[in-house]
């Protein structure tokens, strides 16, 4: 152990989480239209994520953007012994991050949302049950942004359930014509306040 991190430790300091934002912070600044944050999310986000998504209840989940981890580990805290977590991201420093998570239903991958569905075949996952995205829909152009959703909706399993967290609406106007309205809920703790957009697959 370094002695900054005894030290950070000595006075309470949550030393994973500090990493994370500096990570975060650093993620930004190299790819500010990939990552749309400063700050990585807070606990009362990742809370909100693991209800929203059911957790429990949730077989296969797919991650887009998990950046530094955060929202990962809680909801690998939620999930059942038996589930997988795909967590895909495109940043390199993210992914060897998330690679050090020693959780076995854990599965990493570098790659774009547009390519969900060869990277799932590409794991032998059957059709997933949650897909939750934190990318950040309002800084890509609107044909990429329609892509990567019509993507997701095909991919899901019938009855799956696909949930974006969002600062910005552009997610529900993109989605409109595609997946009609959301359900939307919003975490008025996060900082800055945080909008959950989830639609429900037809059985």
């Amino acid at each position: 152990m370094s002695f900054t991190v005894s030290v950070f430790k000595q006075a309470g300091v949550d030393v994973t989480r500090f990493s994370d934002q500096a990570s975060f912070l650093r993620g930004f600044l190299e790819r500010p239209r990939e990552v749309g944050s400063v700050i990585p999310s807070s606990r009362f986000l990742e809370r909100r994520i693991t209800r929203v998504i059911d957790a429990p209840a949730s077989d296969v989940v797919v991650e887009l953007g998990p950046g530094t981890g955060g929202t990962t580990r809680a909801v690998l805290n939620g999930l059942g012994a038996d589930a997988r977590l795909l967590a895909i991201d495109t940043n390199p420093a993210f992914i060897t991050r998330l690679q050090t998570l020693a959780d076995p239903r854990l599965i990493v991958q570098q790659g774009s949302a547009d390519d969900l569905a060869g990277i799932l075949r590409g794991h032998d996952l059957p059709a997933p049950d949650v897909v939750f995205s934190g990318i950040p829909f309002s800084t890509m152009p609107r044909e990429a942004g329609l892509a990567i959703i019509q993507g997701i909706w095909e991919a899901l399993a019938p009855g799956g359930r696909f949930m974006a967290y969002q600062f910005r609406d552009e997610v529900r106007r993109l989605a409109a014509s595609v997946l009609g309205q959301p359900t939307i809920e919003r975490e008025w703790l996060n900082i800055p306040p945080m909008a959950f957009y989830a639609w429900d697959k037809p059985v």
